[in-house]
């Protein structure tokens, strides 16, 4: 139970309250702090690139197909980290735009394709200049090993989840 006023007698350790360890929480849980990051990082680079017309989560998942090996919706999911339907939603959004196209795999009827149209490789291209402008500029602020280092830690979270999920389905 929390106390939202210390209530000590003499010389003991003052009790927590919920106040203080809120703010604890504020300053230091990687997972508030790292979205709180990621929205100003977003927020940046989309002002950085409004003139490209694109978002920043349309951009980054353009670049996703386009260096793809595996074109499949699974695999795309598998890279970005999002799940299946909401990637199909997005990937609609692009489709709607003539930026995408997505297909049935001939071998697999259940299994969609996708890949970047004319006019979304001509878009992503010239994105793409726009978007290393922008970085460059981040770069002066945020250090990109860094932000590498991160991504690669969090890869290893979500292999950890991953395992952890499995584990849990193949309990009775």
């Amino acid at each position: 139970m929390y106390m939202h006023v210390n209530m000590t007698k003499g010389k003991r350790n003052p009790t927590r309250t919920l106040v203080s360890d809120a703010r604890d929480v504020v300053a230091h849980c990687a997972g508030i702090n790292v979205r709180l990051a990621a929205r100003r990082i977003t927020q940046f680079l989309e002002t950085q690139m409004r003139s490209t017309e694109l978002s920043l989560a349309q951009f980054g998942l353009m670049a996703h197909v386009a260096a793809a090996k595996d074109d499949t919706i699974g695999g795309l999911a598998e890279r970005t980290g999002l799940d299946q339907s909401t990637l199909s939603r997005n990937l609609r959004t692009l489709e709607a735009a003539g930026l995408v196209e997505i297909a049935i795999v001939e071998k697999d009827l259940r299994k969609r394709a996708v890949w970047l149209t004319e006019t979304g490789a001509r878009r992503l291209a010239a994105a793409i200049p726009v978007w290393r402008q922008a970085h460059e500029m981040l770069s002066a602020v945020l250090d990109p090993t860094a932000v590498n280092q991160l991504a690669a830690a969090t890869a290893q979270l979500a292999s950890e989840d991953k395992r952890a999920t499995a584990r849990r389905s193949s309990l009775p």
